[in-house]
């Protein structure tokens, strides 16, 4: 199991924002919003941040999707 990030890609386009405009607005390095973009493993602080920025919860901005089980 992993975590998606496609909820906040969404959200943004919703709120007519880019991940410069996120950058900026949570002061979160871009090395950070590339992991995010990844799908990577970011720190709770971080999500934390972009939460509180959005106005949203957890969920609005990510979920956890089943890996493929490997043949």
């Amino acid at each position: 199991m992993h975590f998606n990030y496609n909820n906040l890609w969404k959200l943004l386009i919703d709120k007519k924002m880019n991940k410069q405009d996120l950058r900026k607005l949570t002061g979160i390095s871009s090395a950070s919003i590339a992991k995010l973009g990844k799908g990577e493993n970011v720190n709770t602080e971080m999500l934390l941040r972009i939460c509180k920025a959005l106005n949203v919860g957890i969920n609005d901005i990510m979920d956890t999707v089943e890996d493929d089980e490997e043949s």
